[in-house]
């Protein structure tokens, strides 16, 4: 049987592990208890110290790119290595069972997400990826030539491509808003959807939080707004599980696709489809299929009939969830708005120009700021490169910086200190 100290060895004799060597890494993964909640209560810094010991990133790394991915904790590993070692004995109980999911309803997967999120469990299907999610809405979404999906000007390349690929194979058009840089209020986000629409809108489909910019776009309201409309509401919520609170059925929108290797921390390779009811999964085509796709029993489990994926990866997500209810996600939005905060206002005694909205309810871990003339990218490569920090952005001079909950007040500091060395080095300062 391979158990995790055969795995790691196995890893890094074809290189695949973390730089640390196999013994140091086989001890990094040594289990670490949770911080007592009690604690919270007596030292919010310590709490949070004590969480950050979860994750296997050197204590000396500044993670400020916790939008592109996250670091899976060691509960979230466990549960993956642990279920490797259940299910490769391949014993399972029935003659026609396997090691795989990807066939069947799974709502033991299913529903502990369903309940994070908001949602009932047929309301969701697990898929791999943000992108997959996007590919099934901008596919199987009933379209003829000439109907518009409306978007906004600060879509991600898999909500676009979808739809470029639609409209190019079958003639649908997309139609664009421009996001205001930064919005002041969510009416003004709103009044440009609004202004957007025409007769032949049939789909409005818009990030929940912006990736270029880490805004948060009034979902509630869109989604009122289109079903006032007779149009259809879709989200890319790639950011939104996991950062903050999500209530889906509250928010009231039709069809919704995301990630939970981002803020969750789950494994990569897990991914969600939300579908509201049946008047809308009967406009929406399954893309990807094998057996049952067309039962309408399965509701939003037909988008999930895909064939062999991995069990483990499903038992990581399990996990992530059960360590985001024992935090309180009421508690992690907090903390994620604390520090985006500090570090918006720090950014802007620098002289950065704010592209995240100046009210605070429209942002949460993510902010977005325009800092000529430096060069993001020799920025970027400097840091990581001589102080072990990453950030993210955009040319010429975007920096997008993430703030997971496990970082202090202390990395943001690092982070602005190398930054104003930056500036100096380069005589911008």
């Amino acid at each position: 049987m391979l158990n995790r100290r055969s795995l790691l060895a196995t890893a890094t004799a074809v290189g695949l592990a973390a730089p640390l060597g196999r013994e140091a890494l086989a001890a990094a993964m040594a289990p670490v208890p949770m911080p007592a909640p009690s604690l919270y209560d007596k030292d919010e810094d310590a709490y949070w110290a004590s969480l950050r010991k979860q994750f296997l990133m050197p204590a000396d790394l500044v993670n400020l790119n916790n939008g592109t991915v996250g670091s899976s904790p060691r509960p979230v590993l466990k549960a993956v290595f642990d279920s490797y070692e259940q299910t490769e004995q391949m014993m399972q109980v029935g003659a026609e069972e396997y090691p795989i999911w990807g066939y069947g309803p799974w709502p033991e997967f299913r529903k502990p997400f369903a309940d994070l999120v908001g949602a009932h469990v047929d309301q969701i299907a697990m898929v791999r990826n943000c992108t997959e999610a996007n590919s099934f809405i901008g596919n199987g979404f009933d379209m003829t030539a000439g109907d518009e999906v409306l978007m906004s000007d600060e879509e991600h390349g898999s909500g676009i491509a979808p739809w470029e690929l639609r409209a190019k194979r079958y003639g649908i058009v997309i139609k664009t808003f421009a996001m205001p840089k930064p919005p002041k209020s969510p009416d003004e986000i709103l009044n440009r959807i609004n202004d957007a629409i025409t007769p032949r809108t049939k789909i409005i489909f818009v990030s929940h939080i912006s990736t270029n910019t880490g805004v948060i776009l009034p979902a509630k309201q869109i989604s009122a707004l289109a079903r006032s409309k007779g149009i259809v509401s879709a989200f890319d919520g790639a950011h939104a599980a996991g950062m903050g609170k999500l209530d889906l059925n509250d928010i009231g929108c039709d069809l919704y696709a995301g990630s939970m290797h981002k803020w969750l921390f789950s494994p990569k390779g897990t991914g969600f489809l939300y579908v509201r009811d049946d008047s809308v999964g009967d406009r929406l085509w399954p893309t990807t299929v094998t057996h049952s796709w067309d039962d309408p029993t399965l509701k939003a489990g037909r988008y999930q009939q895909f064939g062999s994926s991995n069990i483990p990866t499903m038992m990581g997500l399990n996990a992530a969830v059960a360590m985001a209810q024992e935090i309180g996600i009421d508690r992690i939005e907090r903390r994620h708005r604390q520090l985006a905060d500090y570090l918006h206002a720090e950014m802007m005694k620098r002289g950065a120009t704010s592209w995240t909205s100046p009210d605070p309810a429209m942002r949460c871990a993510i902010i977005t700021v325009n800092v000529p003339p430096v060069h993001r990218m020799e920025l970027e490569t400097w840091l990581w490169q001589n102080h072990k920090i990453r950030v993210r952005g955009g040319e010429p001079s975007k920096l997008r910086l993430s703030t997971p909950y496990y970082l202090s007040k202390a990395d943001l500091d690092r982070f602005l200190d190398a930054f104003d060395a930056f500036r100096r080095m380069k005589g911008l300062a």
